[in-house]
C-alpha cells in the first residue's frame, strides 16, 4: 500500500498545510541578547553604566573581575551603581526573567507540530490501515493576533526589569550618599567628643584645688555624656548605612570591606531648572509607558476573544484509509465546537472588563506620575535652597564667631571653657552642613528616579542629630 508521501497527485493539501507550519513557526527564533537590548540601551543611556546579564561561568568570572577592579579604589556614587548592576545576584535573576518572556514570545510565534495518526484493524482475513495528518487551524488563523500580544507582554516585562534596575540604581546612590555622610558625622562627633572630654577634665582638676563649684563641674560632666552617647548612635547609624549599601552593592567577605570617600560631592553651582518637568515624566516614566502598553495588550486581547467567540477550536486535516479488499480511500476533515452551551459571552465580558479596568489604571498612573514629579522637583529645590543656606550663611558666621572669640580668649577677655564650648557649637553647625548636603543628594536621586520610575520620596532618614546636644555648659560663666 501507498503511503500519502508516494501520491503526488493526493498529498496538495498535506504539503500546503506543512508549508504553511513551517514558514509561520520558523520565523521566529531565539535572539542573541536574549530580549534584554532594549534594558541594556535603557540602563546605558540613564545610567551610563552597561548592564550584562551573566548567562554562563564566563560571563560570571569576567564580571567578578571587574568588580575586584572597582573595589581597588575608593567608590563614588558612579562607581557604586556600576559595581551593584554587576554583582548584585537579585538584577541578574531579573535578567534572567526577561529571556524567559523573549523565550515565550518565540514559543507563541511557532505553530504547533501538525499531528500524524496511524492506525492498523483487521477483520477476518480483512486489513485496515489509516493514516490522517491534522494541524490546529484556529491556531493558525489567530496567529498574528496571537503573536501581537506576545510581544506585548514582553515589551511589558522588558519596561518592569529596566524600572526595576533603574529603581535599584536609585536605592545604591541614595544608600551611599546616607553611608558617605553618615561616616563623615562619625568623625566630627569623634571631635566633639574630644572636646568634650577636655572640658570635663580640666573643669575636674579645677575643682580638685577649688577653682570650679560642683554645678560647674556637673555642667561640663553632663555635656561630656551627652557627647558620648551622640557619638554612639552616629556610629550605629553609620554601621547600619554601611550595611544597606554592602546588600544593595551584593558584597559579601572580603569585599565588605571596600573604602568609601571621605566627604560627600560639593553643592552645584546652581539646580537644575525643569520648566516642562511633568510632560517630560509622562514621556520618560517606565510605570506610564507599561501602563498604556498594558491598555493596548487588553485591546488586542480584547479583539481576539471577539474574533473567538463563537469558534475556537477548528481543526483541517487530510485522511487516507488502506484495505487490501477494496481501493484505498483518501479526502479531507474538518471540525470545530458547537456554540451550544457556551456562546462566548462570559469570556467577551471579562475581556471588556480587563480592557476598562487596564485604561482607568493607566489615567490613574499618569495622574501620580505628575504629583510624585512635582513633589520630587520641590523637595530638590528646597534641599539646593537649605544647603546653599548652610555653606554660605550658617557655616561662615560660626567661623567668624570662632575666630573673634580665639582672639578674644587670647586677649584673656574669655576663659578656656567659653573657647571650647564655641568649638563645639562650631562642630555642630558642619554637621548641619553634612546633613543639609546629605539632603540635597538624596532629593537629586528621587528627582532622577520621578522623571523614569516612581520614586521612593518616603525613605526614612536618620534623625539628625546637629541640634541634639545640650547648650554650652560654659554660657552662664
Amino acid at each position: 500500500m501507498a503511503d500519502i508521501e508516494t501520491q503526488p497527485r493526493r498529498r496538495g493539501a498535506a504539503a500546503l498545510l506543512c508549508l504553511a507550519a513551517a514558514g509561520l513557526g520558523g520565523c521566529a527564533q531565539l535572539g542573541a541578547d536574549g530580549g534584554l537590548a532594549p534594558v541594556q540601551q535603557l540602563t546605558q543611556q540613564r545610567l551610563g553604566a552597561p548592564l550584562q546579564a551573566q548567562n554562563t561561568d564566563e560571563d560570571t568570572r569576567a564580571a567578578q573581575q571587574r568588580v575586584a577592579t572597582l573595589l581597588q579604589q575608593p567608590l563614588d556614587a558612579d562607581a557604586a551603581v556600576q559595581l551593584a548592576l554587576l554583582n548584585h545576584r537579585g538584577l541578574q535573576a531579573s535578567l534572567q526573567a526577561v529571556r524567559a518572556a523573549e523565550a515565550e514570545r518565540v514559543q507563541a510565534g511557532r505553530l504547533p507540530n501538525p499531528g500524524f495518526s496511524w492506525g492498523r484493524s483487521t477483520r477476518g482475513d480483512e486489513r485496515e490501515i489509516e493514516r490522517s495528518l491534522h494541524l490546529n487551524l484556529a491556531r493558525l488563523l489567530a496567529w498574528p493576533l496571537q503573536q501581537g500580544l506576545e510581544d506585548r507582554r514582553l515589551a511589558q516585562t522588558q519596561a518592569a526589569v529596566a524600572q526595576q534596575v533603574l529603581q535599584h540604581a536609585a536605592a545604591t546612590r541614595k544608600a551611599w550618599v546616607l553611608a558617605v555622610a553618615a561616616a563623615e558625622t562619625v568623625r566630627y562627633r569623634q571631635q566633639v567628643m574630644q572636646a568634650a572630654e577636655a572640658s570635663a577634665e580640666l573643669a575636674r582638676r579645677m575643682a580638685a584645688v577649688g577653682n570650679f563649684n560642683r554645678l560647674q563641674q556637673a555642667r561640663e560632666q553632663a555635656f561630656y555624656a551627652d557627647a558620648a552617647l551622640n557619638l554612639a548612635r552616629a556610629q550605629q547609624q553609620a554601621t547600619a548605612a554601611r550595611e544597606r549599601l554592602t546588600r544593595l552593592l551584593g558584597l559579601w567577605g572580603a569585599q565588605t570591606a571596600f573604602q568609601l570617600p571621605e566627604r560627600l560631592p560639593d553643592l552645584p553651582a546652581e539646580p537644575a531648572d525643569q520648566p516642562d518637568i511633568e510632560r517630560t515624566a509622562l514621556a520618560q516614566r517606565l510605570d506610564v509607558q507599561g501602563a498604556r502598553a498594558a491598555a493596548e495588550q487588553m485591546a488586542q486581547h480584547l479583539g481576539l476573544t471577539r474574533a473567538t467567540r463563537f469558534v475556537n477550536v477548528l481543526e483541517l486535516g487530510v485522511m487516507r484509509n488502506g484495505s487490501n479488499e477494496a481501493p484505498s480511500q483518501r479526502g479531507w476533515e474538518i471540525g470545530f465546537e458547537l456554540p451550544i452551551f457556551d456562546s462566548g459571552s462570559a469570556r467577551l465580558a471579562r475581556a471588556e472588563a480587563l480592557h476598562r479596568q487596564a485604561v482607568h489604571q493607566a489615567a490613574d498612573i499618569a495622574v501620580r506620575a505628575r504629583s510624585e514629579v512635582r513633589e520630587a522637583y520641590g523637595a530638590y529645590r528646597t534641599a539646593w535652597d537649605i544647603a546653599r543656606h548652610h555653606r554660605d550663611e550658617i557655616v561662615p558666621l560660626r567661623q567668624r564667631i570662632a575666630e573673634e572669640n580665639l582672639l578674644r580668649y587670647n586677649g584673656m577677655f574669655i576663659g578656656v571653657f567659653e573657647l571650647l564650648a564655641d568649638a563645639r557649637e562650631q562642630i555642630q553647625g558642619v554637621n548641619g552642613a553634612i546633613d543639609a548636603l546629605r539632603d540635597f543628594w538624596l532629593a537629586q536621586a528621587d528627582l532622577e528616579m520621578a522623571l523614569v520610575g516612581q520614586p521612593a520620596l518616603d525613605l526614612a532618614l536618620p534623625p539628625s542629630t546637629a541640634g541634639t546636644a545640650p547648650a554650652a555648659a560654659a554660657g552662664g560663666h
